[in-house]
């Protein structure tokens, strides 16, 4: 009998016709000295099991960075100088995040599954508490969004995803210099007539290297030893500008 209860339970279980097979130029990025930002490549492919459907497929890319509580502050003009009047503490925010698709946003996935997902960028902001904060708690999410926007820190690509044959996909995220170490968790949903039928993560870590890893270790093991290093340095250079200068003054 347990036999076959486990029998009937799995031809209950439907079938993944469609499923995600997943590709990246590089699943590693190298924070440098001189590190001026990357560009990854995702591609990939659509596995099925079943001859293409009628209805059309489409693909959304989402690339998120390691979150962080953030408190936003609303600055007025009192008296001529500007001063903080208001400020909400958002949960997490991602440090980074793009979104990608093979269309409008708002056509190849619906509100219900944004909601339960977290796909777009506001979704991405958690902010539990925010509304007992100000009445107008969300003014302050968008007014992070516009900031991180203006820094390529948050991206929507509408219509940035290929698909070929609905089955071969591809695009690209730019990601910027200034980011944050940690894993970047990469999702990939297949989406038809707004509903997701499949998706698959991945990572790409995101690490300091040589110098700069050598420098922030010290500085957040050694903070002593950092601060001496650094005090030690800013004397030098102190030093040999003022001695260049009389050295230039003199010829």
């Amino acid at each position: 009998m347990l036999r076959l209860g486990l029998l009937l339970c799995l031809v209950a279980l439907p079938l993944r016709a469609e499923e995600v097979v997943l590709g990246l130029s590089k699943d590693r990025v190298a924070i440098t000295a001189t590190f001026e930002g990357s560009d990854i490549l995702i591609f990939g492919a659509v596995k099925r099991e079943a001859p293409i459907p009628e209805v059309p497929l489409d693909v959304v890319i989402t690339v998120s960075g390691p979150s962080k509580p953030v408190t936003v502050r609303r600055k007025e003009r009192r008296f001529g100088i500007w001063i903080n009047t208001a400020a909400v503490d958002l949960d997490a925010a991602p440090t980074f995040y793009a979104v990608a698709t093979s269309g409008p946003l708002d056509q190849v996935l619906t509100e219900t599954e944004d909601l339960r997902h977290r796909v777009s960028i506001p979704r991405a902001i958690r902010s539990v508490g925010a509304a007992s904060m100000a009445e107008d708690a969300g003014r302050f999410t968008d007014a992070l969004i516009r900031i991180r926007e203006r820094k390529d820190a948050y991206q929507l690509l509408e219509n940035a995803v290929a698909l070929d044959e609905q089955t071969l996909f591809r695009t690209a995220i730019s990601l910027p210099a200034n980011l944050t170490e940690g894993a970047y968790a990469t999702r990939i949903f297949l989406t038809r007539e707004g509903r997701v039928v499949s998706q698959f993560e991945t990572v790409i870590d995101v690490r300091k290297v040589g110098l700069e890893r050598w420098l922030f270790t010290l500085s957040r093991q050694q903070p002593l030893a950092y601060g001496l290093m650094s005090l030690a340095i800013a004397i030098a250079a102190g030093w040999a500008a003022s001695a260049a200068f009389r050295v230039l003054r003199r010829t």
